[in-house]
């Protein structure tokens, strides 16, 4: 049953639904959507096992076997030749990397952003179109400069030359990105700060940066990823095998008249790790941040 609900003269009444139809409303399954979410399980879920299981097999194995059979007998051994294979030395080059080119882009598309937001000046203006210019410029499209850059620079294999550029073609979407959240911000907060005698330094450190956390935690942790994965750069700047990251590892395992599939996958899964680790361990500290961020 439905209740009529009295309205002005003039206006037609409506009906209201009794708590039984929104009960059934509630009630009703999307099949169509749920099969989809399982196929998309499914779609990912796959490669992921094929890889762990593939990295516990000998090479004769997985020539032999089913790719989606697990081992009878699994084996570390794939596991221990990445291992040996100088695998700390490329983890260690690929943290410096990314560190080194995360932290400084962070935090000069932070200051950057807040000048443009904060500022109403013609050049701010255009400085933030030449921001928004960088990303319409793919990385594949720069690589020939950038190689010339680093060769006049005396940078060649060194791992300062993979974070200069990283750091240069992460600025642009970092700024987007930090500029928009910013303006977000209350101007009243701002006034605030400043009847209260706070300069811009202090407004940008005291207020802007407490409140820009979300979008600090999630432009880096994506830029983390695109350097951490990052496989051109390393390939054309660096030559010595002491400055390879984990993506040019994998080369380790390649021979001249085959690869090793399986110590390949096993690089994969010790590469992929970390990325779990960090995100098992800073988890919460994002969703806090996120939730203090809009209960601001």
């Amino acid at each position: 049953m439905a209740t009529a609900v009295t309205t002005d003269v003039g206006q037609t009444p409506h009906v209201r639904p009794t708590r039984s139809r929104r009960r059934r409303r509630r009630g009703r399954h999307n099949w169509l959507g749920g099969l989809a979410g399982w196929l998309w399980l499914v779609i990912v879920i796959v490669p992921i096992y094929w890889i762990v299981i593939t990295s516990f097999k000998t090479q004769a194995n997985y020539y032999a076997m089913n790719p989606l059979k697990p081992s009878t007998s699994p084996t570390i051994e794939n596991y221990r030749l990445v291992i040996e294979s100088d695998f700390a030395t490329y983890f260690i080059n690929s943290v410096i990397v990314t560190a080194g080119s995360i932290i400084p882009a962070v935090l000069i598309s932070f200051m950057a952003a807040f000048a443009i937001v904060r500022s109403s000046g013609r050049f701010m203006k255009s400085v933030n179109g030449l921001f928004l210019m960088g990303l319409a410029i793919p990385l594949q499209a720069t690589i020939i400069p950038v190689y010339l850059i680093i060769i006049r620079l005396k940078l060649y294999d060194s791992l300062l030359a993979i974070i200069l550029p990283s750091i240069a073609f992460a600025i642009p979407l970092s700024v987007l990105v930090l500029a928009n959240f910013i303006r977000d911000v209350p101007k009243e907060l701002f006034e605030s700060m400043r009847v209260d005698g706070a300069s811009e330094w202090v407004t940008l450190w005291r207020l802007a940066f407490p409140l820009t956390r979300p979008a600090l935690v999630t432009v880096s942790i994506y830029n983390g990823l695109a350097v951490w994965n990052g496989f051109l750069l390393p390939l054309i700047l660096t030559q010595s095998p002491s400055k390879r990251t984990l993506p040019l590892a994998l080369w380790t395992f390649q021979g001249q008249y085959g690869v090793n599939v399986p110590a390949v996958l096993a690089s994969v899964v010790l590469t992929t790790l970390p990325i779990l680790i960090l995100y098992a361990v800073g988890r919460r500290q994002l969703l806090s941040g996120l939730t203090a961020g809009f209960s601001k």
